[in-house]
């Protein structure tokens, strides 16, 4: 067993890719900054260390940041081999209901339903269940208003599926502000998530529509669900 006591920036390295490996999550780096007795900036060295040499030899795999965590993953350029190796399916794409709601929250969140659907001008409950499904978004408390309603915010997931570290990556939206119409803003937002997504080899395409979910023009009425909050 190597010695906390004097890990070398390799043995780091290795330590890290063990921990990252093994945990197949996310995992906080002052967590693991503890864990080898280092400091935290120590460890965001070493990752970054990792992350370059995985990308300079072309390896399958990813070491991601994703806010205050890392994780491993596979590189997206091999999904297509792990899909058939593995015998999973290839994720719905994401629809123009589904990035619309994604970019309220990822540009604006934490936010309640009832703003979103605000903005939009149409129920947005079944695409709120949808991005949830798909840990996509997360509830994260509620709101101190009447009836308090609940907070959405983005995940890690949304992050690590946007090549993301933090939110603070995000474009800025330079029209948000001074738009007459806040729609203006957030046809912006949806924008940069498309291109986010085309950058990534994701192939999404904003005219095809994830399986059963309504089109916002045209099946506006069919998004209508009961008000369960």
């Amino acid at each position: 067993m190597i010695s906390l006591e004097h890990m070398d920036g390799h043995e780091i390295e290795c330590a890290i890719e063990a921990i990252l490996f093994v945990s197949g999550e996310p995992v906080k780096i002052s967590r693991i900054a503890d864990v080898l007795g280092v400091a935290e900036q120590e460890v965001e060295f070493a990752a970054d260390r990792l992350r370059d040499n995985y990308s300079f030899v072309r390896r399958g795999i990813r070491l991601v940041k994703l806010e205050d965590t890392l994780q491993l993953c596979s590189s997206p350029e091999y999904a297509d081999y792990i899909r058939k190796a593995l015998e999973t399916r290839k994720p719905p794409q994401l629809s123009q209901p589904a990035l619309e709601v994604l970019s309220i929250i990822a540009y604006f969140g934490p936010v309640t339903r009832a703003y979103i659907e605000q903005i939009r001008g149409v129920d947005s409950s079944y695409t709120v269940g949808l991005l949830q499904e798909r840990e996509l978004i997360e509830s994260c408390g509620r709101l101190a208003a009447p009836g308090r309603p609940m907070l959405f915010k983005t995940t890690h997931n949304f992050l690590r599926t946007f090549g993301l570290e933090s939110l603070k990556e995000l474009p800025d939206l330079p029209n948000v502000e001074t738009a007459v119409d806040e729609k203006e803003g957030i046809q912006n937002a949806i924008l940069e998530l498309k291109a986010r997504e085309a950058e990534l080899g994701l192939q999404a395409e904003l005219t095809l529509k994830t399986e059963n979910e309504p089109d916002i023009e045209h099946d506006a009425e069919l998004e209508k669900e009961p008000d369960s909050e």
